[in-house]
This record gives structure tokens, sequence and C-alpha cells, in this order.
């Protein structure tokens, strides 16, 4: 991957005024409420996407 991808909204507050940091690769600053976070991918699941196919929603 050669460009990293960007959040559209903060994972504390919600809100889209996000601007990225000088901490690193994956790291943004939030305006709105003043916190740094950083994101990462970890790679795929071996066991991909399971499907229900019972039909209804499981409790």
């Amino acid at each position: 991957m050669s460009e990293r991808a960007a959040p559209f909204y903060c994972p504390y507050c919600g809100d889209e005024d996000l601007r990225p940091s000088e901490q690193g690769h994956g790291a943004w600053e939030c305006a709105a409420c003043n916190r740094a976070f950083q994101l990462k991918f970890l790679g795929l699941l071996a066991r991909g996407l399971q499907h229900n196919d019972a039909g209804g929603e499981e409790i």
C-alpha cells in the first residue's frame, strides 16, 4: 500500500476535523477533542467472513 488510509472521523468524539500527526505513520490529531491516536493495519483474518445461513439474527 503506497498511500495511507485516512480516517473519516475521530474514534473518540466523532468529529471530522482530523489532521495527520508528526508522531509517525498512521498518527492523527483531532482538533475538536484535542486527542491524538494511531491507526495500524494488522492483516487479514485467515478464517474470512462467516455467513449465517439460518436466516435469522443471532441472539
